[in-house]
């Protein structure tokens, strides 16, 4: 037996799947996009200073806004609609995926995908972390302070500024993340571009990645992307059709 025999008892390797979603995948479930025609930053461009860094660290006010608008997010009342159930199945059909996610709320998760094969390029909203000593509670516990009169909590620990785990404008995605997700792009055998507007570097550069290294690049999206020229297909249906259809010719590829 050479080197590259395969044993007859040991089953083919299955291709990786990368999926990289945006937040045309959350819409379904009650969360508005921010860059769609119809887009929160386009109907409110002042809305951006709530999650920008310097504005919400330099003013009081921005932060009492920002936990305010926390409270009425309805990412914590949103549940997983047809497309995250689809990644879901798929992953648990054998088929190795990994997802690589510009969403902040924890939908995939939810939907049953393991936290170690998520990875959240802008982070979560489901936690809070100290601007100085970095620890980390759940978000639940400081929206909690916030209904009980805290308009803008402090760290228990050492008295700084709270803000949500997720990376606002002005701030660096968290490398190692990035650079595991990187990884992910240059191994896929398949990589689906899934709601999202490919235009928010680096996350969108991570399909011309997928693409230099051979890997079949699919893009669901309602509307036309920076990349559909290197895509193999292209798809503008529905993501809750067109993802649950396109998943289940996947499994066990």
């Amino acid at each position: 037996m050479t080197g590259t025999d395969v044993s007859p008892d040991q089953p083919p390797r299955r291709a990786l799947v990368a999926i990289l979603t945006g937040a045309g995948i959350s819409t379904d479930s009650g969360i508005p996009d921010y860059r769609g025609p119809n887009g929160l930053w386009r109907r409110d461009p002042e809305a951006e200073k709530l999650v920008t860094y310097d504005a919400y660290m330099g003013d009081p006010e921005i932060r009492r806004r920002s936990w305010r608008m926390r409270q009425e997010s309805p990412a914590f009342r949103a549940q997983p609609n047809a497309g995250h159930e689809a990644v879901a199945r798929l992953e648990r059909s054998g088929t190795p995926v990994r997802v690589i996610t510009q969403n902040v709320d924890g939908l995939h998760q939810l939907a049953g995908v393991p936290a170690r094969k998520v990875l959240e390029l802008h982070g979560t909203v489901r936690a809070v972390v100290c601007t100085r000593c970095h620890a980390r509670s759940s978000m639940k516990e400081a929206l909690a302070r916030v209904a009980a009169g805290e308009p803008d909590p402090a760290c228990l620990v050492c008295g700084g500024i709270l803000k949500s785990a997720t990376v606002m404008f002005g701030e660096r995605l968290d490398p190692q993340v990035l650079g595991t997700a990187l990884g992910v792009a240059k191994a896929a055998e398949v990589f689906l571009a899934v709601g999202s507007t490919l235009q928010v570097q680096p996350a969108a550069s991570l399909a011309g990645v997928a693409a230099d290294h051979g890997a079949r690049l699919i893009i669901v999206n309602a509307e036309p992307t920076p990349y559909d020229a290197l895509a193999d297909e292209v798809i503008r249906e529905p993501i809750g059709t067109a993802l649950p259809r396109l998943l289940e010719g996947l499994a066990g590829v």
